[in-house]
């Protein structure tokens, strides 16, 4: 740990002033293509960077960025006015034009933000600073979903051969997967994979700096007790996912804070229910045991959620029966929240009358470096799945291994989660629930789900208008896939932020945190 400690203190060398923040976290951003990974580090580090037409506040509302103003000119029709004299870093001018390839670019089948993009209609220049966007059926959250597209240098993009997305999954490399060229506060320095990525401010902004900072590293530490001894030492001022078992250690140090906040994401249980034989694992007769939904109803009441909650994540989760991000997502609903109840029996009786009465084995794919405690929940859950004769093998590898692993549906059970800064169960509903089809529609899916009735309301959802009725529609489609156990929900995640006491910044709960807004005190 020494040594680990020490290799820090000599990255930091030369960054170390009053006004950089050296900011540490368990696992790496995945690139610096901002339209090629849609995971929240990688969106967090590349949101310090790039900018979309609108901006996530602190209070979680949305407001202007790089468009100043929109307009619903007609059910189908929308108008955005783009802020004027905004420059990319490279100096380059931001125009309209921009915006129309950057969308372009997010159409692309490598870009899992294609459902969002694809959902906000075609983009027209009308002038340099005026875009219209036209789409083929009403959208009501359309200034919401544009807070998820970054906005690229069309001149760069063609400049460095990088107009379309690279294909992460097959691991493809690009210059935009090292490099970038927003109009954001900071400017990329210099990125190395797994070790460093450093950034400084942009001199030449548009917007005002609430915060002091001027720099700031990016350090990803994978070991827990090294991420918190770094952070206790001084030799990192900020952690984003402390171990929960550090944190009230973390809590009783005079040198440091901590700043709680549920965050806006549900972590769950996906389930391949497409194939007829386990890709990974063995049952009776040769059979894909999760197409049967006894069997996932047996998975989820196998699970002991207040021991994951007590023992694994020290009080650290909220337990869910949810299948949104928020439990807004459900309008409050406290039926559509409600968990199955843990019952090991009633699990093996619903193995037996599946045909699976002496079980089965299978692997379940984890990240260990992504969600709070992710590969020590995936052994709980093979612990508690061992009472019902389920043998689970836990699969557990980086994110930059796992997002492409179930990105290519090479997989038949997996722990993941789905969040954010939106609230509404449109960001869950059509890219997690609905099924695979056209315009990045079930885009994560990984599972395969497939229900007629559920997809048709929540379709149906996306283009009404009325808010009672849509209100009735994503009830009526959340409900439908509850009653398939489409997805295992387990719990949402308390997220405390540790930071030196000099590190000021307000915790947000989409889990991103802004570094325009840090401020660094001048008594470090």
């Amino acid at each position: 740990m020494l040594r680990v400690l020490a290799a820090l203190l000599v990255l930091a060398t030369g960054l170390s002033s009053a006004q950089t923040l050296r900011w540490a976290s368990q696992g790496d951003m995945q690139t610096t293509d901002p339209h090629s990974q849609n995971e929240v580090m990688t969106n967090t580090l590349n949101n310090q960077v790039y900018e979309a037409l609108t901006r996530r506040m602190n209070d979680m509302s949305m407001g202007p960025a790089l468009a100043t103003a929109w307009t619903q000119v007609s059910p189908t029709l929308w108008r955005f006015k783009l802020r004027p004299r905004v420059k990319f870093h490279d100096g380059t001018p931001f125009t309209a034009d921009d915006v129309v390839f950057s969308m372009q670019r997010l159409r692309d089948p490598n870009a899992p933000q294609r459902v969002y993009a694809n959902a906000v209609g075609i983009p027209r220049a009308v002038d340099p600073l005026t875009v219209e966007f036209v789409l083929d059926k009403p959208n009501p959250i359309v200034p919401e979903l544009m807070g998820n597209l970054y906005i690229m240098s069309k001149r760069w993009c063609e400049q460095h051969r990088v107009t379309q997305p690279l294909n992460f999954k097959q691991q493809e490399e690009s210059y935009a997967s090292r490099n970038a060229n927003g109009t954001g506060p900071f400017m990329l320095v210099s990125r190395q994979p797994g070790v460093k990525t450093v950034f400084k401010r942009n001199p030449a902004w548009w917007n005002k700096f609430e915060g002091n900072l001027q720099e700031f590293i990016y350090l990803p530490i994978g070991n827990d007790a090294t991420r918190t001894a770094a952070l206790i030492s001084g030799e990192v001022d900020f952690v984003i996912d402390p171990p929960p078992r550090d944190v009230a250690r973390l809590r009783t140090n005079p040198q440091l804070k901590v700043l709680d906040g549920q965050e806006n994401r549900l972590v769950y249980l996906g389930m391949d229910q497409t194939r007829d034989t386990l890709l990974y694992g063995k049952a009776a007769g040769g059979k894909n045991p999760l197409k049967d939904r006894r069997v996932r109803q047996a998975l989820y009441q196998g699970i002991d959620i207040e021991a994951i909650k007590t023992k694994l994540m020290n009080g650290y989760s909220l337990p869910t029966g949810g299948l949104t991000p928020s439990p807004r997502g459900a309008y409050g609903d406290a039926k559509l929240e409600s968990r199955l109840p843990y019952d090991p029996a009633a699990a093996r009786k619903l193995l037996a009358e599946a045909g699976f009465a002496e079980g089965f084995d299978i692997t379940l794919d984890c990240p260990n470096n992504r969600y709070v405690n992710d590969e020590r929940i995936c052994i709980a859950l093979a612990s508690m799945w061992a009472q019902i004769k389920v043998r689970t093998k836990v699969n557990a590898m980086p994110r930059t291994l796992y997002f492409p692993k179930i990105e290519k549906f090479d997989t038949s059970l997996f722990l993941t989660g789905w969040g954010g800064g939106s609230t509404d169960a449109e960001v869950m509903l059509t890219p997690v629930l609905r099924n695979r089809g056209e315009q990045g529609v079930g885009v994560a899916n990984y599972g395969g789900i497939v229900n007629a009735a559920a997809d048709a309301l929540a379709a149906a959802s996306t283009i009404e208008t009325d808010t009672k009725k849509r209100e009735g529609l994503v009830k009526a489609a959340l409900q439908a896939y509850r009653e398939q156990i489409a997805i295992i929900p387990l719990h949402r995640q308390v997220i405390p932020w540790a930071m030196r006491k000099e590190v000021s910044l307000p915790h947000s709960a989409n889990n991103m945190a802004s570094m325009d807004w840090v401020t660094i005190s001048k008594s470090r």
